[in-house]
This record gives C-alpha cells, sequence and structure tokens, in this order.
C-alpha cells in the first residue's frame, strides 16, 4: 500500500484553522482527504460540512472524503484508517490532522517517527500553523502552547489581517520570523490558500528541501532570525537596528554554521546527550552537516526527543562544503550547544 502523507494544521483557538479545512475540503481538487480531529476542537467541521448527525467515528462525505473525530488515541484511528484503506473499505489520498487550539503539535508528530504501525503506512508531510493577526501578540505573551505552534510550523499563514493596520501586521510578521526564521508567513484571507502552499510543502524531507530550496537555512537569517540576541549582538551589523519592537520569547531559534568537518563519533555522543536533557524544549532542529570520512551530505531532523538522520546527495567539486543547522526551541541553552558543537568538530 503506498505511503499516505499526512498534514498537521495547528492553531490557536479562533485562528480560523476550521476556515481553511473547509475551503481545502470544498475546493474541486480530485484528491480524498481523510481528516482527524480532536473533538474538542472549538468546532467539529461535521457539523458544518455534513448535513448528517452522525456518532459514527469514520463519516464519509459527498465528495469522497473521509472526517474522523478522535475518540481514541490518534495512533489507534490512524492504524483504523490505514486498515480500512487497506481493506477496500475507504478511499483517501492524504490525511490533514486538525489539532485543537491548545494543542502542543509535538507529541502529534512524534507519533510518525516512533511508532512502527505507523510509519509503515504514513509520512509526516508538514506542520502548518494559523495566526490570528488581531490577537496573535496578546496570544504569544500570555500562552506558550501559541509560541510552540509557531516554532513547530513548516508554512505559517496569518490570518484576519484586513483587522489590524500595516505596522502591526509587521511587527507581528517580524516577531514570528524571529522564533521560527525556517517557515515561510503568508496571508490567509477567510481561508483562502493555494492548495500547494497547505499540501506536500516536504517539511520533514530534507533531502526534498534541499532541491527544493538550497538556501533554505539562510531565509531571513540576515533579516531578522539567525541570531537571538534582542540587540542584534550576533556579529552582523546588519543587525544594529532590527529588533525596536523585540519581545523576549522564550521560543527562539539560531543557525549554527562550520566549514570544519564533524567528527561523527563526538558529534552523536554530544546531540545524544543534548537530546536526553534538553529534548522537551526542542521543537524542531535539522541540519546538512559536513562529515568527516564520507563525501557526500549528512542530513539530520529532529522533533522534542526523536533524532535521525540519512545521507544526502555527494558535495559537489565547485561547493564549499559547510554545516548548516537549525535549532527552534525553548529557551535553548545556545552557548552550551555552540561550545558543543565546536568540541565535535575535527581537530585542524
Amino acid at each position: 500500500m503506498a505511503i499516505t502523507p499526512v498534514t498537521i494544521l495547528t492553531g490557536f483557538l479562533g485562528s480560523g484553522k476550521t476556515t481553511l479545512l473547509k475551503r481545502i475540503l470544498s475546493e474541486s481538487h480530485g484528491q480524498k482527504i481523510a481528516v482527524i480531529e480532536n473533538e474538542f476542537g472549538e468546532e467539529n467541521i461535521d457539523t458544518e460540512i455534513l448535513v448528517t448527525d452522525s456518532d459514527e467515528q469514520i463519516i464519509q462525505m459527498s465528495n469522497g472524503c473521509i472526517c474522523c473525530t478522535i475518540r481514541e488515541d490518534l495512533r489507534s484511528t490512524l492504524a483504523t484508517l490505514a486498515v480500512k484503506k487497506h481493506e477496500g473499505l475507504l478511499h483517501f489520498d492524504r490525511v490533514i490532522i486538525e489539532t485543537t487550539g491548545l494543542a502542543d503539535p509535538g507529541p502529534v508528530a512524534q507519533t510518525f517517527f516512533m511508532d512502527d504501525e505507523v510509519v509503515e503506512y504514513y509520512l509526516l508531510d508538514s506542520i502548518v500553523t494559523l495566526v490570528d493577526a488581531k490577537h496573535a501578540q496578546q496570544q504569544l505573551s500570555d500562552r506558550q502552547e501559541a509560541r510552540r505552534q509557531v516554532g513547530f510550523a513548516d508554512r505559517i499563514f496569518v490570518s484576519k489581517a484586513d483587522l489590524v493596520d500595516g505596522v502591526a501586521l509587521a511587527a507581528l510578521t517580524q516577531r514570528l520570523r524571529h522564533m521560527n526564521p525556517r517557515a515561510p508567513i503568508e496571508m490567509a484571507h477567510f481561508g483562502a490558500v493555494p492548495l500547494s502552499q497547505v499540501l506536500d510543502l516536504q517539511g520533514f524531507n530534507l533531502n526534498a528541501t534541499l532541491d527544493i530550496a538550497p538556501d533554505f537555512l539562510a531565509a531571513d537569517e540576515h533579516a531578522h532570525g539567525a541570531c537571538d540576541d534582542a540587540h542584534g549582538n550576533c556579529g552582523h551589523a546588519s543587525h544594529a537596528h532590527s529588533h525596536h519592537h523585540h519581545h523576549d520569547d522564550d521560543v527562539k531559534s539560531f543557525v549554527y554554521r562550520a566549514e570544519r568537518p564533524f567528527d561523527p563519533a563526538r558529534l552523536e555522543n554530544f546531540l545524544g546527550t543534548m537530546v536526553e536533557k534538553y529534548g522537551p524544549n526542542m521543537l524542531r532542529y535539522k541540519g546538512v552537516l559536513h562529515m568527516h570520512g564520507t563525501h557526500r551530505k549528512v542530513i539530520f531532523q529532529g522533533v522534542h526527543q526523536v533524532m535521525g538522520s540519512d545521507m544526502g546527495p555527494a558535495w559537489k567539486a565547485d561547493e564549499v562544503r559547510e554545516s548548516k543547522m537549525v535549532f527552534i526551541g525553548i529557551d535553548l541553552p545556545k552557548d552550551i550547544l555552540v561550545q558543543g558543537l565546536e568540541q565535535s568538530l575535527m581537530v585542524p
């Protein structure tokens, strides 16, 4: 059975997840989509779209899509769907999981790396986060769940932008980029976004990311996000005046670079220790590594305590062999991380 791609749709209460989801389901895109929603969500999709009110766990919709509510854990729901698909009882091309507004996307994402049965049938494509332009600044300041959702995102959509002025929107965008420099930020007006910006983003496929955008780690790095110092003191003169309205959020990001190759054993030991100690605070981390002893790039990524690596393409003859890593997390000990990474490089 073909692997089914999965998109996690998250965002704080009232951010417009259901509006976007309804638009995706009602568009004539020719795809059959299974939607899994937490039934504690602020409103249920099936009461809005479906004419029938049913106690069934899985509801077949008129356009061939499927709507499920989680009455067991996520793993059980995914397993049920996989079995029904395998037996020909249900037909769907992809899955969208709508989390509740207060959910931490981390444990949901980890399900797709830790459970063998889930890994066999599903591939996590990306985490898409919606942010309410009118209320986001307050929500981000008050609620760590909202900050976590931004930190996990592969793409961020800002809804209700028409309700704030340009200055407020620019300040919010800058804050979001500071927290997560690797997620493109788009506007979503009443859920009106191209399907290509929501599905098949390949956020968890680093090789694909490299092919699509070789400079993905450099995105916005020189504008907002690579240093997490409130005054921009990270060696780039261009940062000097870029954080006038900086919020000291606990979710921050930083990029690490090194041209000297890593010692594989030392790096594995160090990262293993860091993940064991700080894993719950490490939201997303990924990178392209220049490792001693191989002519190929090594691709690594992680979510919380789950970390993995794979061999990427060969370094090109004219390419600078440089490791680039991005870490997004809550109060991460940047100094300890940088020092440990430096000590994991080959001795010159």
